[in-house]
């Protein structure tokens, strides 16, 4: 699908089967959750502005490259997506992280916003909007526009499993938006739950299920 990029490194693809796994507990599913976040981070993060500096090592003066442009935003769509923050901010430190707080209808399957708290320079950054799951797309949407009334910077969405219907869904929206995703699902059940998916993130996550 144009302008999706799957990442089916080894080791993402591993630690996925480990997620789906019904038998995989609390505590691993979000050590695998956090653990994927850090590896897709390095694929999201490829096209990051560079430049050159010079240094010196303890041999000789010499030439290195360090990140520049805009720093980073991430964000987070509550509540799953407070799971995957903490592998990305380890590779990214200096990310601030903002929060939008949707939920998805059970009767209309409708996002319903409840809480937003952005970073008040967001403007200035690059934002990646995380969810570990892209059902039908209706809350990323949401999500998405209202960053996309705070700043005119360049967004991303990244999420551990998509449906091709939430993919479509962002795409008739926002073309130009790059999702990032370890795998395209088959599509939805009559639940508007993934398949084969991996169950309620949030629940997984937090126990509450």
């Amino acid at each position: 699908m144009k302008n999706t990029i799957i990442l089916d490194h080894p080791l993402i693809q591993h630690k996925l089967t480990m997620l789906r796994n019904k038998k995989t507990d609390v505590k691993d599913f979000r050590e695998l959750v956090d653990e994927l976040s850090n590896l897709m981070a390095y694929e999201v993060t490829r096209d990051i502005e560079l430049k050159e500096i010079k240094i010196e090592t303890p041999i000789a003066k010499t030439t290195g490259k360090i990140i520049s442009g805009k720093k980073m935003a991430i964000i987070a769509i509550l509540r799953a997506g407070l799971g995957m923050v903490g592998g990305i901010l380890k590779l990214i430190t200096s990310a601030k992280v903002g929060h939008v707080g949707m939920y998805r209808d059970p009767d209309t399957l409708k996002p319903v916003s409840y809480y937003a708290k952005l970073p008040k320079d967001i403007d200035k950054r690059e934002v990646i909007v995380v969810d570990p799951m892209l059902a039908t797309g209706g809350t990323a949407v949401a999500t998405i526009e209202y960053i996309k009334n705070h700043t005119k910077s360049n967004i991303k969405f990244m999420c551990i499993v998509a449906a091709p219907q939430g993919i479509h869904e962002i795409h008739k929206h926002f073309p130009e938006i790059a999702i990032y995703t370890a795998t395209i699902d088959e599509g939805l059940n009559d639940h508007a739950y993934i398949v084969p998916g991996l169950g309620d993130a949030g629940d997984r996550l937090f126990g509450t299920k």
